[in-house]
């Protein structure tokens, strides 16, 4: 194949998936005059350059259709859903011809005098015809101005075309200088070459700027994939007799070509099943109360180093007794396990190979072979599928897939004297466990239910994998080692390993064909050292041993529920970090977003506060210690990472220490600004530092659109309903600190509960701005009658204006506090109990 047509080719690929999209939407505004321009410009250009190139079949057709667009073009006849099949139709034919060509070199034979006979009608009278141009509205179309779009002009003078094999190569060259890099920097820190060291920083920032550039080269916008969505989805509206809506969001929205190109399949599937099954007709839509067109969601959006993509609908949602039934029949569980499982858990069996709740098999779907083929690919690429339903009012299904799958972030583990490098993607959380599983230090132990591993982690049981007894390597008993906790799909499980190292970003290289049916390796990489390590895949550790996504799920479900409530007096997870003095200091563990290790150089001023380019934004950095110095040369500062609500702060401390889970009693402190007290931790007097104190000194107003909540006899026992487990882990501390015993919940319906199975407390703080029932219906509720009836009622709200009080104490509130003003808070609380509080 000559090089003139492979560029023809190439144009003539683009120019067919353009206008796919640009007659779908010319369909639904007829007179959209640019969008008509732009389709005629298109057909126009493929029917000019075919009879250059000698191409008289593809010509005709394209001929063809040009006529019918130019009488549309000058308003001779009005654009018509049946005209617009008609295009369609010779662009499909197109589609086939370009095909042959592709795989011959030359036009394949076909008769396409029926197609162009019906173009030549449609070009005669098949529409509305204009009676007489006079009478005709003035058309925007016919001012050179929007007629007149170029087709180089200065956009396209600034690009070119480069072939995928070249950018391949490059992508490669690069990832080997990633290595070579850091290899020298781990021979530097090894030999301590100071000599070395400030022109390795400057290759080490040289090779992370390459290596951004030539991601970018191969970055695309997700739009491509969705190219032929609104084609599709118009098609099938017409098949299935549906009004049919796609609003895409997002478009712009980049990631790499390669995991385009994998979830491309799995992006239109999805979408033909929400058409399909998803969506009502007209008339059971009416009947439902809902508009006649329905309406399907693609939105996709960066998270971190993560694409997100939602696919959803407003149509009928999934039945969950029918799925509930068809999961019973066709063995996948047990009326037991049926009965214990929880929405979400029975919405997952979707996923199962062969599974179909479609009550007949329809030309587009229900054959009970796509979904579990979406989730495989989707996991293939290291991401997770999630799915939310709500019957009657639709279903949404979340994707969530690493921007690229050549470089990505891994710790690099130990299991049985062996390395291996974890993709930082699925790593929920490490936790460091004692030693042969018993109590020490505080650390958490790891339990066995009939011989199953699990770990008793914030009152929740989660199933664990040995990854030395999986891979059938040595164990190391007698060591305290790690669990990293992983999220696959819908459930977490942890992974043992006996150390962990370091984070790296490490190039991936396929897994060799002898290993590729171990499904625990996604690929392998090399490290600095000139050691190759394999790969973890947590989706096909969760396969191998049957925790996780695909798992019931029963030991799980044996464990008290997750998070939902938080009580002063229980175990709480701690970082241990120092800064100033030697006194270690703890902050709940909870309340860390992040841990980061940055470098000096990044840290600038903005005034007299020291900032740091943190996703997107500057992040304000408040040091704890009052006499720090701007680190210098190649030094780090260690940062806890805290976010919520769209605000983040940076708190710059010395040394992070450990993690531990302890059982606090809390000292009031001597009133120095930014500690609440002390506790006895891991056996060191350990200093806790008041959060709020230091979130204040970021400038932001945290407290604006934020949520608190508590839970715990002699000390005043006090409720705190807040839906925000951030503000949760914020407020009891500080509670405790004061003299009370708390508990804490995250809704206004754990709290009803807890009143009707008895549960007795000496005060009530509640959110005001809650979801599902808000803090003001609490209230009327809890004063209506019962045995809380009585009890002193607090609000917590971010709105305080006098109107806002006045309406809170209608509802029933003793009191009314503006978040998060801890004086006043306590002031109230003393005020309500008539009784002295410590601090």
């Amino acid at each position: 194949m000559d090089d003139l047509l492979a560029d023809f080719l190439t144009e003539t690929h683009e120019g067919l998936t353009a206008l796919d999209s640009a007659l779908v939407r010319l369909e639904r505004t007829p007179d959209d005059h640019p969008t008509l321009s732009e389709v005629f410009r298109l057909v126009h250009t493929i029917k000019g350059t075919c009879g250059f190139l000698g191409l008289p079949r593809l010509e005709k057709v394209a001929h063809a259709a040009e006529n019918v667009l130019g009488r549309y073009r000058d308003g001779a006849l009005q654009v018509t859903p049946a005209g617009i099949t008609t295009i369609l139709s010779a662009l499909d034919r197109v589609k086939l011809i370009v095909a042959g060509l592709e795989a011959t070199g030359r036009e394949p034979a076909g008769d396409d005098a029926a197609l162009i006979a019906d173009l030549d009608a449609a070009s005669e009278g098949r529409g509305i015809a204009v009676p007489d141009a006079a009478e005709a509205p003035a058309s925007p179309a016919a001012e050179p101005a929007a007629e007149a779009v170029p087709e180089g002009g200065a956009v396209a003078a600034q690009t070119i075309r480069v072939s995928v094999d070249v950018l391949e190569d490059l992508m490669m060259l690069v990832s080997e200088l990633v290595l070579t890099r850091n290899q020298l920097l781990q021979l530097a820190r090894a030999n301590q070459a100071d000599a070395f060291a400030v022109p390795l920083q400057r290759l080490s920032h040289i090779t992370s700027d390459l290596q951004e550039g030539v991601m970018k080269t191969r970055m695309q916008p997700i739009g491509n994939a969705w190219a032929k969505l609104p084609r599709l989805v118009r098609d099938l509206a017409h098949e299935l007799g549906k009004k049919i809506d796609l609003d895409m969001r997002g478009a712009n929205t980049e990631l790499d070509r390669q995991v385009l190109e994998l979830i491309r399949d799995p992006l239109t599937h999805m979408v033909r099943n929400s058409a399909d099954h998803g969506l009502e007709g007209p008339a059971d839509r009416r009947a439902a109360g809902k508009p006649e067109t329905g309406r399907i969601l693609l939105n996709a959006y960066h998270e971190g180093g993560h694409i997100i993509i939602e696919i959803g609908d407003d149509g009928r949602g999934l039945p969950i007794e029918r799925i509930r039934g068809k999961a019973l029949a066709n063995g996948l569980a047990t009326e037991a396990e049926l009965a214990q499982m929880n929405e979400r858990e029975i919405l997952r069996f979707i996923f199962a190979p062969g599974f179909s709740t479609a009550q007949q098999v329809t030309s587009v779907s229900g054959r009970g072979v796509g979904m579990d083929v979406v989730k495989t690919n989707i996991e293939k690429i290291g991401g997770t599928v999630e799915l939310v339903s709500k019957e009657g009012r639709g279903a949404t299904f979340t994707i969530k897939i690493p921007l690229t799958l050549a470089i990505v972030s891994a710790l690099i583990v130990e299991a049985g004297g062996e390395r291996f490098a974890l993709p930082q993607i699925g790593v929920v959380e490490l936790v460091r466990v004692a030693a042969g599983g018993a109590v020490q230090d505080g650390a958490p132990r790891i339990e066995h239910i009939k011989d199953a591993p699990v770990l008793r982690l914030r009152d929740r049981l989660l199933p664990l994998v040995s990854l030395a007894g999986l891979l059938r390597l040595p164990a190391t008993p007698g060591e305290a080692g790690f669990v990293a906790v992983m999220q696959v799909g819908g459930q977490a499980f942890g992974i043992i390993l006996d150390r962990v190292f370091d984070t790296e970003e490490i190039v991936v290289k396929p897994v060799a064909p002898i290993l590729r049916h171990v499904t625990m390796f996604s690929g392998n990489t090399i490290l600095g050292d000139g050691s190759v390590i394999m790969i973890l895949d947590p989706n096909g550790i969760a396969r191998a041993t049957g925790v996780g996504a695909d798992a019931a799920g029963a030991e799980q479900r044996r464990g008290p529920p997750s998070g939902s409530s938080l009580r002063s007096d229980s175990r709480t997870s701690l970082l241990l970090f120092r800064a100033g003095d030697a006194t270690p200091k703890a902050v709940p563990l909870g309340l860390v977003a992040r841990l980061e290790d940055i470098p000096a150089e990044r840290i600038e001023m903005s005034g007299a506060t020291p900032v740091v380019q943190y996703r997107g934004a500057l992040m304000p950095l408040i040091p704890v210690s009052s006499g720090w110095m701007r680190p210098e040369g190649t030094a780090r500062q260690a940062v806890l990472v805290f976010t919520e609500n769209g605000c983040a702060m940076g708190l710059m401390v010395d040394e992070i220490l450990d993690v531990l889970d302890e059982r606090l009693t809390i000292q009031p402190g001597s009133g120095r600004p930014g500690f609440i007290g002390s506790a006895v931790v891991a056996g060191s007097v350990t200093e806790l530092i008041d959060t709020a104190f230091w979130l204040a000194q970021g400038g932001e107003d945290w407290f604006r659109a934020a949520r608190p909540a508590a839970a715990a006899a002699s000390r005043p026992q006090l409720l705190l309903v807040e839906d925000s487990a951030f503000f949760r882990h914020l407020v009891v501390p500080s509670l405790a600190a004061a003299g009370f015993d708390v508990t804490a919940v995250d809704s206004a319906a754990a709290a009803l509960r807890m009143r009707e199975e008895g549960a007795r407390f000496d005060a009530v703080v509640s959110d005001i701005e809650m979801p599902e029932m808000d803090g003001i219906a609490f209230a009327r509720a809890l004063r209506a009658g019962g045995a809380w009836a009585e009890v002193p009622l607090i609000a917590l709200s971010s709105r305080a204006e006098p109107a806002d009080v006045a309406r809170g104490r209608d509802a029933g509130f003793t009191d009314y506090v503006a978040k998060y003003d801890r004086e006043a808070l306590m002031q109230s609380l003393a005020d309500c109990l008539a009784a002295p509080l410590v601090g």
